[in-house]
């Protein structure tokens, strides 16, 4: 597993941020609009921590209706960050890990061929550690 790490840094050097290909741009915008909702990052957090959750048992963690949850589940799945499985008349939901994990790791990978020294924001730098 790989261990991502924001660490202060003193001042911007002159590193740019790597060229990423559009499909992973796209990718990427895609994940962080979705997460930057607090219920869907919470589902995310959820499934990631129990592999399988029902969405009763989700609407119940979330303290929220089911249509509500059920809309958010939905944007995730179209997304491809989530799949559904069926079991009768029952829908159980999970992390699609590969998927998530292929954007992350494209990122990463760009981070790694661009600077070794991570990409570097105003106070923050975003980097790869083995």
């Amino acid at each position: 597993m790989v261990a991502n790490v924001a660490e202060p840094v003193v001042e911007r050097t002159g590193s740019s941020f790597p060229e990423l290909s559009n499909q992973l741009e796209k990718d990427l915008v895609q994940v962080f609009k979705l997460l930057s909702d607090e219920t869907r990052l919470r589902i995310l957090m959820y499934l990631m921590r129990e592999n399988e959750m029902h969405v009763t048992a989700l609407c119940e963690k979330l303290g929220q209706s089911q249509p509500a949850v059920s809309h958010h589940l939905a944007l995730l799945r179209v997304a491809g960050l989530i799949e559904a499985r069926r079991d009768g008349k029952h829908n159980f939901y999970s992390v699609r890990e590969k998927h998530f994990h292929r954007i992350i790791a494209e990122l990463f990978q760009s981070i790694s061929s661009a600077d070794q020294d991570g990409i570097r924001f105003k106070d923050f730098l975003l980097k790869q550690t083995p």
